[in-house]
């Protein structure tokens, strides 16, 4: 079982296309199945720690590799029973039905087992298991004390993180082969437990890939307020939202945060922040390496001409909150320097239109319309950047649900920016930044606790 930080993410078409190209070189069907059944065998004999094992099999090649598992997991002395929904129906499922030499119960009928392994459908599924598969799976995992799901758990889209029924929440699911959307795509990823990736041979590649922990900048002897990154906040009408990115991007290791209000003198508190008047010409500063707009600032004629005057600054921005939803395709297209998106869903919908197939695909559209890097904020944050590349975030922080929370990640992502990074770099590790302080910070914190503890995450 291999942890999935920083793998490939392949849908349901590139892992057909991945295991082709492997079988096109020689390798056949029978000995990929033979592969995931072992692995699946081993990892469940380790989770198992001897207690009974039933397997619930499929008619297709994920019940074919449930199969495999159950006769590998007897022959190592282990309690297995078999289960199946319906007579193997494709030849890999066939021929590893045949090489299972014990009872095959009745899905409906089978009684439970402390560890139940759902291998009825994986990747591809396109439609709800019938009613009776549905119910069967709820009762047996319901009596489980420990629940795999084989490659997906059964009734989940692959590419979307939709359930296409009543899906019950599994302990661990083990990926074969690579991890698939799905694993870390909401409201599917929350029915997932543990993802851990089980290999059989098959070389994958994607643009897509799982957040990892990140390789931060870092100050050296020669290092200065300028070297490590000046941050500028435009502010608004709302000063507490900028306050909140000021406080977050010198929390996340910027050497300089210069906030620039309306009234300057209204709020003195951390006294780090350096906080200047408002004007156009406060954004030609030669130092500012990113400039983050939109944190409070409000809908009005001020805002627009700060958003306008920002988009005209030639400086790399993070463009979040308010300026969202001010801000066209067209400008974000003649801001030429680099800039990153930071919408929560709303936002998104608001600039982009409705998502209507899938979290990822919609992310990647919208970051080659914009010719931005795309944050998509929530509790399965999906990053892409115009040339396709892009980033799933594991779930998130239930706690991130509170007011300033996305100011803080603006913040966090604009230091990164003034540092030098690239900017998809610079959103994984903003991203992973914030998802760090919040599970530092427990429950019930608020944005304020969050832009404080990234202190603490940053080495």
């Amino acid at each position: 079982m291999i942890p999935i930080a920083g793998l490939p993410v392949l849908t349901a078409a590139e892992m057909r296309a991945a295991e082709g190209r492997t079988m096109a070189d020689g390798t056949t069907e029978a000995t990929l199945m033979e592969r995931a059944g072992y692995g699946i065998a081993e990892a469940v004999a380790r989770l198992a720690a001897g207690r009974e094992v039933l397997v619930l099999c499929g008619p297709g090649n994920n019940g074919g590799d449930g199969y495999i598992a159950a006769s590998l997991l007897r022959r190592r002395g282990l309690p297995v029973r078999v289960a199946a929904s319906d007579a193997a129906r494709s030849e890999g499922a066939r021929r590893a039905r045949a090489g299972w030499d014990g009872p095959v119960d009745s899905l409906t009928e089978a009684p439970g087992a402390p560890v139940l392994v759902d291998a009825i459908f994986g990747t591809g599924l396109s439609r709800a298991p019938a009613s009776e598969v549905q119910s069967a799976l709820r009762r047996l995992a319901s009596e489980a004390w420990l629940r795999i799901a084989i490659d997906l758990p059964s009734g989940i889209a692959s590419d979307d993180g939709i359930l296409l029924g009543e899906v019950p929440r599994f302990d661990v699911t083990l990926a074969l082969g690579a991890v698939k959307p799905s694993h870390l795509l909401q409201p599917a990823a929350s029915h997932m437990g543990q993802v851990r990736l089980v290999e059989i041979g098959v070389a994958v590649d994607s643009g897509a890939r799982v957040m990892r922990r990140p390789t931060l900048p870092l100050p050296d002897a020669a290092s200065h307020k300028y070297s490590r990154g000046m941050v500028a906040i435009v502010a608004g009408s709302m000063s507490g939202a900028s306050e909140l990115a000021a406080t977050a991007a010198l929390r996340a290791g910027a050497g300089y945060v210069l906030h620039l209000s309306t009234d300057p003198a209204a709020s003195a508190q951390p006294h780090a922040i350096v906080r200047r008047r408002y004007s156009a010409d406060a954004l030609a500063e030669d130092r500012i390496g990113a400039l983050v707009v939109g944190p409070g600032l409000g809908r009005d004629d001020d805002a627009r001409a700060r958003l306008s005057a920002a988009l005209s600054s030639g400086r790399p921005l993070v463009i979040d909150g308010d300026a969202l939803r001010l801000a066209d395709i067209a400008a974000l297209h003649r801001h030429e320097p680099p800039k990153i998106l930071t919408p929560h869903g709303g936002e998104f919908e608001h600039l982009f239109g409705s998502v209507t197939d899938g979290k990822l695909r919609a992310t990647r559209r919208a970051a080659e319309r914009s010719g931005a890097i795309v944050v998509h904020k929530g509790a399965d944050t999906v990053v892409a950047a115009p040339d396709g590349r892009a980033l799933l975030c594991p779930e998130a922080s239930p706690w991130l649900s509170t007011a300033g929370t996305g100011d803080v990640l603006a913040g966090a992502i604009g230091a990164m920016l003034a540092a030098g990074m690239e900017p998809l770099a610079a959103a994984e590790a903003g991203v992973w930044l914030h998802a760090q302080a919040a599970r530092s910070c427990g429950a019930a914190f608020i944005a304020d606790d969050l832009a404080d503890a990234l202190s603490a995450v940053r080495g």
